[in-house]
């Protein structure tokens, strides 16, 4: 995977959160950029979160979504996981995790049309 659009950051910190994720990675010389897309989601457990779209090593991305919910303070949605079983459906799924630091809080479902362009919805969220 060299994209994904299932990561978040707390509400009020996207902004502050992705340009220092795009300054560490240019530190680096690693591959990697980070977008805000303008596109917020609300969960009931966990609070609502800002998107963001990233493009480069998913190895990277991981990396520094934990730093930064760590230095940060927040919660964040690090997404991009698959079902480790073959299901086929009309839409697309994607899977995420709720991190505080380096602790995992919870877990997201995300769904979205299979064919075109569309915003991911949230289906589904579990408490830790």
């Amino acid at each position: 995977m060299s994209e994904s659009e299932t990561f978040g950051a707390e509400k009020g910190s996207g902004k502050e959160l992705v340009q220092w994720m795009n300054e560490e990675a240019k530190k680096r010389k690693q591959k990697f950029e980070a977008r805000l897309y303008d596109y917020t989601i609300k969960t009931e457990n966990f609070g609502t979160f800002e998107m963001f779209s990233w493009m480069g090593d998913v190895k990277i991305a991981r990396s520094l979504i934990v730093k930064a919910s760590r230095k940060f303070r927040v919660k964040v949605i690090e997404g991009g996981y698959k079902a480790k079983e073959k299901i086929y459906s009309t839409k697309k799924a994607d899977f995420a995790m709720v991190r505080k630091g380096d602790r995992v809080i919870g877990h997201l479902k995300f769904t979205t049309a299979r064919f075109g362009k569309g915003d991911w919805e949230l289906v589904e969220e579990e408490r830790k």
